[in-house]
């Protein structure tokens, strides 16, 4: 499976009512499951972004999550591919 790092930031809605965000990440973790992901982990942050959450699943699965979360308008996102150090020396090798 692939991995997807997510940032994370609260929007006007999200942050007023911050305290369901809890409730609101375990809604998340069920909708990655039943797109036959896995969140891998997920990190209240401080700075730039206020959250960063790790989900590994296909493409499908991550945007499908990601679209349903945006569209409840609690927060925006801006996902990244993740690869392994093993992944990356696979591409290395791949190199002329």
């Amino acid at each position: 499976m692939a991995t997807f790092i997510t940032l994370v930031t609260f929007t006007d809605q999200g942050i007023k009512n911050v305290k369901e965000s809890p409730a609101r990440l375990e809604s998340f973790k069920a909708l990655v499951e039943a797109q036959g992901g896995t969140l891998k982990s997920a990190y209240y942050t401080q700075g730039g972004y206020d959250m960063v959450v790790i989900v590994e699943g296909d493409e499908a699965a991550v945007m499908t999550g990601n679209l349903k979360v945006g569209s409840l308008g609690n927060v925006r996102t801006q996902t990244l591919r993740g690869f392994s150090a093993d992944e990356m020396k696979g591409f290395l090798s791949n190199m002329p």
